[in-house]
């Protein structure tokens, strides 16, 4: 994982319970969920038509990204979050394919609390079709947002969010090795779950929420954890309960967001091994969290997953044989908010090699070993950060540019 960047999509994803049914409604469970009690014709039913459909993926800051053509021929780019029981779309895209209301109609307004606290509202909006390849998803509820900052953040345009309901009647497949996305009918004829073997394990989940929550187990306990390919963690632990024991740590870490304002999270590796039905995932970094534990994308990178949500089972399937090993975190000690022009700095981690230097929050970053930080996008810095022992940061102070040598360490060794 690389953390020098700050982006949660939790900042503003994981927000009060909101029934896209009753649009006024703001209750206090941390989800979103849309309303499906509705007939073929109501906007909260979704139609499908599936297609054995397979689409390549990228793994960019461990969110799983792909890309399809819409019904206007243009192609866009979509993260697809089994943690979110929403989708999103950008206002660009909601003008292209979202079903079209009539001129003296009022927005439908969903008013929302965001992860710093502040309330915003998002329009309702209801998709008239949504292609995934060739399988295509009508009429689908969504809320209209902004990805400015998630694109800045992966250095790429992204267009929507597609939540877990949307797979309701599909078999869908992440595959983060083969990183392709594979969306298949169910078979006519009932099949059985493949055998479990010590690549792959089935594992029923709970999907009350319109999300998968597994049991996993850490040493000799057990807790529920969220599936949540919208996160770039790896595990997030609430340790309320548990006695996790560390190999390292915990110590301070990400700064993450929550309704009482920013804070620093502790992050460290367990000295226990998690297990995830037959598969062992040895001594894993985790972060601390007050919230319900999850696994990111920095764990499920090692799988490919396989939701069926008619009979509310996952396969976990691992190509390599013994444990799963997780890498050192690798750090500057900086975290960037980025944008085209500069990379502001958030904040420098104390304790380490990075805190020596005269460096703080707020200060610019143009350039990165010479060259403009815009011809720096997330995969390229992510695989400098892996191989380099030090980066040559150019800042800017007043208007002068200073450079500026900073050490690559293992925050979580």
């Amino acid at each position: 994982m690389i953390s020098d960047f700050r982006f949660q999509i939790s900042d503003w994803r994981r927000l009060p319970l909101v029934r896209l049914c009753l649009l006024s409604s703001v209750l206090s469970l941390p989800f979103f969920t849309a309303c499906s009690t509705v007939s073929r014709r109501a906007p909260g039913r979704t139609v499908v038509e599936v297609k054995a459909t397979v689409l390549p993926a990228r793994i960019i800051s461990n969110f799983f990204v792909i890309e399809s053509k819409q019904e206007d021929g243009s192609v866009y780019r979509f993260l697809v979050d089994t943690g979110s029981t929403v989708s999103y779309v950008s206002p660009a895209l909601a003008k292209r394919i979202a079903v079209k209301t009539k001129k003296d109609a009022v927005p439908q307004k969903v008013r929302v609390r965001s992860a710093s606290g502040s309330e915003l509202e998002l329009e309702a909006t209801v998709l008239r079709k949504l292609w995934l390849g060739k399988s295509v998803f009508e009429r689908v509820p969504a809320l209209i947002f902004d990805f400015a900052e998630l694109s800045g953040h992966l250095g790429l345009p992204i267009d929507g969010i597609i939540g877990f309901p949307v797979f309701r009647n599909t078999l869908l497949t992440l595959d983060y090795p083969g990183a392709r996305l594979i969306v298949a009918p169910y078979p006519a004829v009932f099949a059985p779950p493949p055998p479990q073997t010590p690549r792959v394990s089935t594992i029923a989940f709970n999907n009350q929420q319109g999300t998968p929550l597994i049991p996993i187990q850490m040493g000799n306990e057990s807790f529920i954890v969220l599936i949540d390919s919208g996160s770039d963690g790896s595990l997030s632990l609430n340790p309320v309960g548990l006695h996790p024991r560390f190999a390292n740590g915990p110590r301070i870490g990400t700064i993450i967001s929550s309704l009482q304002g920013d804070r620093r999270q502790l992050t460290g590796r367990l000295n226990l091994n998690v297990l995830i039905g037959g598969h062992t995932i040895e001594k894993p970094v985790v972060d601390l969290t007050d919230q319900l534990s999850s696994i990111g994308g920095e764990f499920l990178r090692n799988f490919t997953l396989t939701f069926d949500q008619r009979r509310n089972q996952v396969t976990f399937t691992h190509e390599g044989d013994g444990p799963v090993s997780m890498e050192a975190r690798r750090h500057t000690g900086l975290f960037f908010a980025r944008s085209p022009v500069y990379w502001r700095v958030l904040t420098v981690i104390p304790d380490t090699p990075t805190a020596q230097l005269p460096l703080q929050a707020g200060d610019l970053c143009v350039r990165i070993n010479g060259e403009p930080v815009a011809k720096w996008d997330y995969e390229r810095y992510a695989a400098l950060l892996k191989s380099a022992a030090k980066i040559t940061y150019t800042f800017l102070i007043g208007t002068k540019e200073t450079d500026i040598e900073v050490p690559i360490f293992e925050l979580v060794p």
